[in-house]
């Protein structure tokens, strides 16, 4: 199962537990049609972190 597929359910089951869960912090492979989805079904806002334009190799992002 791709990640992206089962981020519903761990999401879904995390809202369920912590009620107060409002953003999740994701990188660019949650990006696309879950975004929508968290947002209608769970009520939580998925932001996904990018790499900054032109940067190369590993780099510590914000929030991940």
């Amino acid at each position: 199962m791709q990640d992206r597929d089962g981020g519903r359910r761990v999401l879904a089951r995390a809202k369920t537990v912590m009620l107060s869960m409002v953003v999740v912090w994701a990188d660019g492979g949650y990006a696309g049609k879950l975004v929508a989805w968290v947002d209608t079904q769970c009520r939580i806002a998925l932001d996904t972190v990018r790499k900054p334009k032109g940067q190369r190799g590993f780099g510590v992002l914000p929030h991940r």
